[in-house]
Parts: structure tokens; C-alpha cells; sequence
């Protein structure tokens, strides 16, 4: 049944059909006709509402999970049921939309910083695992700057053409004179100019390869352990994650546990991040993939809802959400992610 075929449901079957799925994302378990001819506190018979649940598991809406057991809806029924929600809209509340800017915006963070509180707001608002992924640059750095610290370590400040600013710290040689701080960010940064990122980084890898640099030994080594730093960690994009011990909640077994343990490990392949990053980037707005519509969930039970933010330009470069049970509480996370990408958007303005 496609979306529109939902519309062509009887009255009658909508209702059961809210029922169902309503029942199923507060307790989890199969909901049979007696028990919903008594929540309804209508005029339909047990019997009425048994052949209303069979039309709907004809239609792929429901199941039932054992013989004779009540029904429960199916991912497809899910489906219709979010999509629905997605429909109407909804919007997010004052405490949480209060929390997520007292998280997210705190002065004196930089962005890195932001994504990592991002991540564990989402987590504690939904009670589900918050998932961020960071940037993957494809626009190449303004600027990089080395600035001294204290004992052996040096702050380098990296910013990019759509004015993205990321601090890292990196270790230094003991005794280290500032002034081969300064030239070791002149000697990167009089090498940016209309480079791509790939090509700069090629340029200044070979120079030190070859001695073409005219740095001495330790400057040389700061050079290359900051372009290491800008090709590693701004350009190629990371995954935060928070929370993950919140899907152990519904865990009763050892195969559930061992589908979790699959899905963290496939989290962890960078190649997974990047394929939920085109996958988002792929429409705007907030995107569901319930249970097997996206792969790395097939056998985890796991439903994830997930939003791209903008730079300036108003082009994807990072995404952010939750990763929960099926039965998560859509109608209330929904809105909470959309916001959090809203909000990381403007931030990164």
C-alpha cells in the first residue's frame, strides 16, 4: 500500500489501526480486539474490531506474532504511521527547546565542542542514543595558526573558506621558540592560496619530503604534524555518539544483544558514517529509516531519526539525531531533532 492508499482506509479501520500502534509504542507488546473493543469505549464488538484487524493485516499494516495473539504493526506500518506525523508537523517544547539551547549554545565552545553537546542533549531528551555527524569538508582552510601552550603543546586553529573554526591541540618539541610558530603557520597558509584542500596538503607534504621548505628540522616536523592534524580530522568528518547504552533498555536476550553489538560495530566504519551523510543530504529536512529501510539497522530493531545542518551556503555538511527502539517516541523526537539541526545550522553561521 502506498502512502495515499492509507487515505482510501475506512474511518473505521484508521482508528483501530491509531490504536494498534499507539498501544505498541507505550508498552511494546500485541494489543487483541477485547482489550481495544474496551479502550475504545465504542459500540464495536470484539468480533468487528478481529475482521477490521485482519483488513489491516492484508493490507501489510499489522501482524501477529503468535498464533492467536493480538497484532502489532509491522515496519511497514510504522512507516505509515510516521509518515503521517511528518505530515501534520509538530512543534517542540519550551523546556526542551530552553535545554538544547543551554547545551548547545554555552559561550566560549568552539564547534567541535558544540556537535559533542549536541549529541548528548539529544541522547537525554529522547532517552535514546544521539548521533552526530561532524562536518567532511570539501572546502579548503583560510587559515591555519599555530598558537603556544604549555609544556610541549601548541593550539592549532584552523579555519575554513565557509568560515568554520576548529581548535586542536598537538605536541611540540620542548623549547620550541614562538617565532617558529608564527613561521610554520606563514609558511602553510602563504601555500592555501586558490589550492584545493587535496592539493595544498600534496604541495606541502612533498616540500618537506624533498627539504624544499627552508624550515629547519623542528618547525618542519610542526608543518607536517599540522597538516596531518587538517587532512585527518576537518576535512574527513567524524561520528559523536552518546548514549549508546540506552538501547540495552529493551534488551531480553542474547541475540538482541548481539544485534546492538553488530550495529555499534558497523557504526564505527567511516564508510557507514558517509553513507548516512548522502543518505540524509539526499532531502531536506528531517529523514526515518525504520528497522530494515536502512541496512545498518536490517537486524538491530532500531528505528533512526536523523536531520542534515547547513553552513552558510546552505550546503550539507554534517547531520545529526537518534538512534532508538522501533517503538521510540516519534511524535516528540521528531521535532527535537529538527530543531537541534536548525539550531547547529545557525550556530555554524
Amino acid at each position: 500500500m502506498s502512502n495515499h492508499g492509507i487515505s482510501k482506509l475506512s474511518e473505521r479501520s484508521k482508528i483501530v489501526f491509531q490504536h494498534i500502534v499507539d498501544s505498541y509504542l507505550a508498552s511494546g507488546e500485541p494489543v487483541g480486539s477485547k482489550t481495544l473493543s474496551r479502550v475504545m469505549n465504542s459500540t464495536l464488538s470484539a468480533a468487528t474490531i478481529r475482521g477490521v484487524m485482519a483488513d489491516l493485516e492484508e493490507e501489510g499494516l499489522l501482524f501477529s506474532p503468535h498464533t492467536s495473539a493480538g497484532r502489532l504493526p509491522t515496519d511497514f506500518g510504522l512507516r505509515i504511521f510516521v509518515d503521517g506525523l511528518l505530515e501534520l508537523g509538530g512543534d517542540i517544547g519550551s523546556d526542551e527547546r530552553a535545554s538544547l539551547e543551554g547545551q548547545c549554545c554555552s559561550a566560549g565552545r568552539n564547534f567541535s565542542e558544540v556537535l559533542e553537546d549536541a549529541s548528548t542533549a539529544l541522547s537525554g531528551l529522547s532517552e535514546c542514543a544521539g548521533l552526530v555527524i561532524s562536518p567532511k569538508f570539501d572546502a579548503p582552510l583560510r587559515q591555519i595558526e599555530f598558537v603556544p601552550l604549555t609544556d610541549g603543546r601548541a593550539l592549532v586553529v584552523m579555519v575554513t573558506n565557509s568560515g568554520i573554526v576548529e581548535n586542536r591541540v598537538i605536541e611540540i618539541p620542548n623549547g620550541l621558540p614562538a617565532s617558529a610558530l608564527i613561521q610554520a603557520s606563514n609558511y602553510i597558509n602563504a601555500r592555501l592560496a586558490n589550492l584545493s584542500m587535496e592539493q595544498a596538503q600534496a604541495q606541502i607534504l612533498n616540500e618537506i619530503k624533498f627539504h624544499k621548505t627552508e624550515l629547519d628540522t623542528l618547525t618542519n616536523k610542526v608543518v607536517a604534524d599540522g597538516v596531518a592534524l587538517w587532512a585527518g580530522g576537518i576535512k574527513g568528518g567524524s561520528l559523536i555518539l552518546r548514549g549508546q547504552s540506552k538501547l540495552l533498555h529493551d534488551v531480553n536476550a542474547m541475540e538482541d544483544l548481539e544485534r546492538i553489538r553488530t550495529l555499534f560495530e558497523a557504526l564505527e566504519k567511516r564508510e557507514s558514517i558517509l553513507n548516512l551523510l548522502d543518505a540524509t543530504g539526499e532531502a531536506e529536512g528531517v529523514q526515518i529509516f525504520i528497522g530494515a529501510e536502512n541496512y545498518l539497522f536490517k537486524n538491530a530493531g532500531c528505528s533512526m531519526i536523523i536531520a542534515p545542518y547547513h553552513d552558510k551556503k546552505k550546503r550539507v555538511v554534517g547531520a545529526l539525531g537518534v538512534i532508538g527502539p522501533l517503538r521510540m517516541n516519534y511524535a516528540r523526537i521528531i521535532p527535537v531533532v529538527d530543531y537541534t539541526s536548525k539550531l547547529v545550522g545557525k550556530l555554524l553561521d
